[in-house]
């Protein structure tokens, strides 16, 4: 009956197969609106379409192709492992409501996100699309608010940080708030980076160069300490590798960034001092539940926070002005999963970097090899920024950490491709 069952399956697929052409297409368009539009506000009808239309066509290609999917790779145990530990939160969790809320919005559609990103952006060229929609995404976003933060509301570089709060709630950056910015920007100029690599013509040089500009330009208006030293971090690391002459030209650029723009009055430790208080807050409530933590629900640390004495049981020099959330990735994890659970989350980190290593150490391609070098150190710069930014709170940062992990598991098979057509020529 099975056997049946599949070859009426795949007589019917091979009757209609440009429409499973058509098909697998349409996914990766999809899936390129809905990255390329989520950082935008106003565009949740846009995203919400786009996202669950791809995975329901997804979802119908796989039931007369399943052959087709591939769900077992280097992140796939990682990965569903930690979604299992956190879906069991909901037994223990403080906040049940937020914590079923939480693991549909801001875990299963991003483990679905990943696999159908794995699945449909799976070649060469996919990549380097599915990498341009967030160069693009990034280019368009900054271009449009810097016009709209400076030249449409004539607020002045001096007065405003680009996408900072400006007069009401309506004129703030609602997707992806000022502190955020920089970790959507600094990925796409690696991307840019990557692509300006091994780009030949001088026109294509041009226009990634002009793609660069205003990802840059408007990462340092946004005046996050966070993200000026992951960009200094990820220049940094990148000249290292590649071009240590200019590592000192790079440090006096900096220096002259810091000393002569608005940056500079950016340089004190208030900001420092107050994440330091939370972050203390929040280990006094990983401390009192520090196995399973209190419930993946994202909003429950700010209610126990203030409604358990937390906060008020503070002498005053630890008491810090506002808690809204965590500002720590890593304690993020720990306080509302437990110890079980962060060490879940950093196997998921240990296989990403694992990967990285194999493709840059063993490869031959010298694109694939690239590809590990710029992923290795975008994920870099996504770890430094979530040391002081609770990354995963907004949908557009949250992303990123996801589109990593995706290609680099492409870049991992496409090596993997490379490597078995060398060994066995004759076979392939």
């Amino acid at each position: 009956m099975l056997f049946m069952n599949k070859l009426n399956f795949l007589e019917f697929r091979n009757k209609h197969k440009s429409v499973f052409i058509i098909l697998d297409y349409s996914v990766c368009i999809l899936l390129s609106v809905f990255i390329f539009f989520t950082p935008f506000p106003h565009t949740t009808a846009i995203t919400n379409i786009s996202f669950y239309l791809a995975i329901l066509i997804a979802l119908f290609l796989m039931i007369f192709n399943p052959e087709a999917f591939k769900f077992k790779t280097p992140l796939s145990y990682p990965l569903i492992i930690f979604s299992l530990w956190a879906v069991g939160s909901i037994f223990w969790a403080l906040n049940v409501e937020n914590t079923i809320n939480d693991l549909r919005k801001h875990l299963l559609n991003y483990i679905a996100f990943y696999f159908l990103l794995i699945n449909f952006f799976y070649s060469r060229k996919r990549l380097e699309i599915l990498a341009w929609v967030v160069v693009l995404s990034s280019v368009i976003f900054s271009v449009l608010g810097m016009i709209y933060y400076y030249i449409i509301m004539d607020n002045t570089i001096q007065s405003v940080r680009f996408g900072f709060l400006v007069n009401n709630l309506d004129n703030v950056s609602t997707e992806l708030p000022v502190n955020f910015i920089g970790i959507l920007n600094i990925t796409a100029i690696l991307f840019c980076m990557r692509f300006f690599s091994q780009e030949s013509f001088l026109y294509r040089r041009i226009a990634i160069i002009l793609c660069t500009l205003p990802l840059f330009i408007a990462t340092i208006l946004t005046q996050s300490r966070g993200s000026f030293v992951a960009l200094a971090i990820a220049g940094i690391t990148l000249l290292l590798i590649k071009k240590r002459k200019l590592l000192p030209v790079f440090l006096v650029a900096i220096a002259l960034i810091i000393f002569l723009t608005p940056f500079k009055d950016r340089l004190d430790a208030t900001s420092l001092s107050e994440r330091l208080k939370i972050n203390y807050v929040t280990c006094k409530v990983w401390k009192d539940y520090p196995l399973k933590g209190i419930g993946f629900g994202m909003m429950t640390f700010n209610n126990i926070a203030h409604k358990g004495g937390y906060v008020a049981g503070l002498p005053e020099k630890y008491k810090p002005m506002e808690v809204n959330t965590t500002h720590n990735w890593l304690l993020d994890i720990a306080v509302r999963l437990g110890v079980i659970g962060l060490i879940l989350f950093l196997a998921i980190i240990l296989a990403f970097v694992k990967m990285c290593w194999t493709t840059i150490r063993y490869s031959s391609d010298k694109g694939i090899k690239l590809w590990g070098v710029h992923l290795v150190i975008a994920f870099l710069v996504y770890f430094v920024m979530g040391l002081a930014e609770p990354l995963f709170l907004f949908t557009a940062s949250a992303l990123i950490f996801y589109i990593l992990l995706a290609l680099i598991t492409v870049v991992f098979s496409l090596n993997n491709e490379a490597q078995t057509v060398e060994i066995h020529p004759v076979e392939q």
